[in-house]
């Protein structure tokens, strides 16, 4: 009943930049903590940057300086910035978030459908 919705993926050339979304919908659901992961073709699913309900930002080495994520807690939301984009940045682009129901005491997660940044050189 609650699904994570992605949306900004896209065809980008390199030194270009991305602002991806992940909004939650159906159920009500309070979103404490959240994060992106990423898949090449041929690649383990990674992660590339996640923010905890303190506010706590982790981020992949690879992306940092770049990458930036953040969350809009009226909006039940996440979001990555990206920008100076590689090809290597290429892959499926995954939210994940854990948070809450309406009187609900015990955590649920979900993953998003997945979005699709390409970056040509």
């Amino acid at each position: 009943q609650v699904q994570l919705v992605e949306s900004g993926g896209g065809l980008v050339q390199a030194g270009g930049s991305l602002r991806l979304s992940c909004a939650a919908s159906g159920r009500t659901f309070n979103i404490d903590s959240g994060g992106w992961y990423r898949q090449a073709p041929g690649k383990q699913r990674e992660l590339v940057a996640a923010i905890s309900s303190g506010e706590t930002i982790n981020y992949a080495d690879s992306v940092k300086g770049r990458f930036f994520i953040s969350r809009d807690n009226a909006k039940n939301t996440l979001y990555l910035q990206m920008s100076s984009l590689k090809p290597e940045d290429t892959g499926v682009y995954y939210c994940n978030a854990v948070g809450f129901g309406p009187g609900h005491r015990t955590a649920e997660g979900y993953w998003g459908q997945g979005t699709q940044v390409t970056v040509s050189s």
